[in-house]
């Protein structure tokens, strides 16, 4: 309630009650005295205690004018009357000054909670965040949105005495390096609590003339004076300042924290990945090349007849494949890890893209007869050399795990949802706790024993689909077998249509 409106009812009650007092002839200075203490409290409870003792003297001079004797002057002729009257100012003087004192303290004792509470969801959002590049920025917004503050800025000093800025709010505030070097030296290394104020010594105010004045609280990591949190518009208690810049400093720490677990794990993973990839390829370059070895070297012997020649050349051509294989899964990881996989986009039949596929591991599928179930007689808009790849490793794969003369099947169709290619092999199936792993690098099943391979086909075949907004997943066939599907969002149109014709 305003001042103004609050002096206005005052005037009208005391003003209503004097009327209704002097209409109904009631005339005991006791009760109209009470009844005027009562409409003191009741001002001193809604309004301040200046306007209270306003009232209180109103009263007084209301009381005096109409119901002590003589009546309709301010003159007293009982001396009584002089006790009575000095008596109910300073009870309604004492008790605006309670009323007011306990009206303040309970608005304090709000505020207070409220303030917890807004540090309680602080909280709560700090131990949400996660991403490291947006972190800063975010917990800038969130103390501004939580504390209903004009302006919030996050500023770090590194070791260079470089500073880092960081603000959110409708309000602008420009800041002076040297305002921000003196308040953090100010604030020094030792930890010093101010009991009268309730705070840490360190806090400064810059711009105290302006219409926006901007309080620094220090940041303190441990024992070390970091940075500093600026606020500005709402006003805080220093107390809350300071738990306020505790929490956003065990913000910042946090963060990096995880910044530097993130970089210790990518570190153990590279690690890692180098000692399976050399493992990997050291066994799978040494067969091939033995056989190769020991190939050409009986290739060489003049005994062979026609028949044998023709077999090692075979083996020679199908161990050449084999490593031509590993060096292209080499070279397709490299370029999905490097973000360098490109997309080129053309009309093409389905069935073109699976004859594709199949001409690229044609060697592999020589023992596994291939069953081709097109459901889908249209031309497709994608990526066919992308598209193709990554399907000849769902068929690779599915050869490796599928008994010799086993039946590959492969089934393709067409939804809202884009070209669908299914891939069943008549192999022992998946456990459910392969299926998490199952496209990781270099990650091989229980079945994958006594079988030659790197485990990175999968992987690579996610990855060339994901360049051109696909996806792979895997499940069990109800009839027996492992079956992968791949999925690429692309429109259609029937096969015979005019633009095929031409192309």
């Amino acid at each position: 309630m305003t001042e103004s409106r609050a002096a206005l009812l005052a005037a009208v009650a005391v003003g209503a009650l004097t009327w209704t007092y002097l209409h109904l002839g009631v005339a005991n200075a006791t009760i109209v005295a009470l009844s005027y203490i009562t409409i003191v409290l009741g001002v001193a409870t809604m309004a301040s205690l200046r306007l209270a003792i306003l009232t209180s003297i109103a009263a007084m001079l209301t009381l005096n004018y109409y119901f002590l004797p003589p009546v309709r002057t301010f003159t007293i002729a009982d001396p009584q009357n002089w006790v009575a009257l000095l008596v109910f100012l300073a009870v309604s003087l004492v008790a605006s000054n309670l009323s007011t004192d306990a009206r303040a303290r309970a608005a304090e004792a709000v505020n207070r909670r409220d303030e917890m509470a807004r540090l309680f969801d602080l909280s709560r959002d700090v131990l949400l965040a996660t991403d490291g590049r947006e972190a800063l920025p975010a917990l800038a917004r969130q103390i501004a949105r939580r504390f209903d503050l004009d302006h919030v800025s996050i500023c770090l000093r590194d070791e260079s005495r470089r500073w880092r800025v960081v603000s959110a709010g409708a309000l602008a505030v420009p800041f002076d390096t040297g305002d921000l070097d003196a308040a953090i030296d100010s604030a020094g290394h030792t930890l010093e609590f101010d009991a009268r104020e309730r705070t840490y010594i360190g806090q400064r105010v810059i711009g105290a003339g302006t219409p926006h004045p901007v309080r620094l609280v220090p940041l303190r990591f441990g024992d070390k004076t970091g940075g500093l949190l600026a606020a500005a518009g709402r006003v805080l208690e220093p107390g809350a300042l300071d738990a306020l810049a505790g929490i956003a400093a065990i913000a910042i720490e946090r963060v990096q924290f995880l910044e530097d677990r993130k970089t210790a794990d990518m570190a153990r993973q590279r690690e890692e990945l180098k000692s399976t990839l050399l493992s990997s390829f050291a066994h799978d370059l040494k067969t091939p090349l033995t056989a190769i070895r020991v190939a050409a070297g009986n290739l060489q012997a003049d005994w062979l007849s026609v028949e044998q020649r023709r077999e090692q050349t075979d083996l020679v051509l199908s161990e050449v494949d084999r490593l031509t294989r590993l060096f292209e899964g080499m070279l397709d990881l490299a370029r999905i890890d490097a973000g360098a996989v490109s997309t080129e986009k053309t009309w093409v039949h389905v069935s073109e893209i699976i004859e594709a596929a199949r001409s690229q591991v044609e060697r592999v599928l020589q023992d596994h007869p291939i069953e081709i179930v097109d459901q889908s007689r249209h031309a497709v808009s994608l990526d066919p050399r992308l598209t193709s790849a990554a399907l000849a490793r769902l068929l690779e794969n599915a050869a490796a795990y599928s008994p010799p003369g086993g039946a590959i099947t492969v089934t393709s169709s067409l939804s809202d949802e884009g070209l669908r290619i299914s891939v069943r092999d008549r192999g022992p199936g998946l456990t459910p706790s392969e299926l998490p792993q199952l496209f990781d690098r270099f990650f091989r099943g229980r079945a994958a024993a006594g079988t030659s391979g790197t485990g990175m086909g999968l992987a690579i075949a996610r990855g060339l689909l994901a360049a051109e907004d696909g996806r792979v997943w895997a499940e069990n066939h109800p009839e027996g077998g492992a079956l992968f599907t791949l999925q690429v969002t692309a429109p259609s149109r029937p096969a015979d249509s005019e633009e095929d014709a031409a192309s």
